[in-house]
C-alpha cells in the first residue's frame, strides 16, 4: 500500500515539477544554448517536422525508467515508475495543448473550446510574436506570466482579435473567455 501511495505521490509531484522544469529549460536552454535548433520552431514549418522536434530523444530514458519500475518490485522501482509516469502525463498534456491546440499539428476537437486553454494558446502565440521580452516561456501558466509582466491587456486584445475554428463552426474567442479579476 505504501509503495502504491509513493508511486502516486511521485507521479503527481513530478507532473507539477515538470511545469517548472519545462519553463526554465525553454528560457535558459532552448532560447539560449540550443537556439540553433529551437529557432526552427519559431519559423514557418517546412513539412511535418522541424529541427526542434529532436527533443523526442527524451523518450529513451523515459522508457528505461518506466520499464525498470514496471518490471521490478520495491520502493525504488515504484518511485522510478511514478517519476516517469508523472513526466509522461505532463508531456502528453503538453503535446496536445502545444502541438495540437497552439500550433494546429492535429485537430483538438471540443478541447479547443475550453476558455482557459484558449488563453494558454494565445499566450503561447504571443511568445512566438516575441512581445513582452519573449514571455511567456511556460505553457500552462503562460497567461499568469503575461499578467506578471503587465501583458494582460495584450493577451485580452489578442484573444478578442483571434478567431478559433473548433470543429466545423467559427466562433470568436471573446465569447468563451471568463473576465479576469
Amino acid at each position: 500500500m505504501s509503495e502504491m501511495f509513493g508511486t502516486f505521490a511521485m507521479s503527481v509531484g513530478t507532473a507539477v515539477g515538470m511545469k517548472c522544469w519545462a519553463r526554465w529549460a525553454h528560457k535558459a536552454m532552448w532560447h539560449a544554448l540550443l537556439w540553433h535548433m529551437h529557432k526552427s520552431h519559431h519559423e514557418p514549418r517546412q513539412g511535418p517536422f522541424e529541427l526542434n522536434d529532436v527533443a523526442i530523444i527524451n523518450v529513451v530514458p523515459a522508457i528505461a525508467l518506466l520499464s525498470y519500475g514496471f518490471f521490478h518490485k520495491g520502493p525504488f522501482p515504484g518511485l522510478c515508475f511514478g517519476t516517469r509516469l508523472g513526466i509522461t502525463v505532463f508531456c502528453m498534456a503538453y503535446m496536445f495543448i502545444h502541438n495540437g491546440l497552439v500550433h494546429k499539428r492535429f485537430s483538438m476537437g471540443p478541447i479547443a473550446n475550453v476558455p482557459y486553454l484558449r488563453k494558454v494558446a494565445v499566450a503561447h502565440q504571443i511568445h512566438h510574436a516575441d512581445k513582452f521580452d519573449g514571455v511567456p516561456y511556460g505553457l500552462f501558466l503562460g497567461p499568469k506570466e503575461l499578467e506578471e509582466m503587465g501583458g494582460l491587456e495584450g493577451l485580452k486584445k489578442e484573444i478578442n482579435r483571434r478567431i478559433i475554428r473548433p470543429l466545423s463552426c467559427v466562433t470568436n474567442v471573446e465569447e468563451n473567455v471568463a473576465p479576469s479579476r
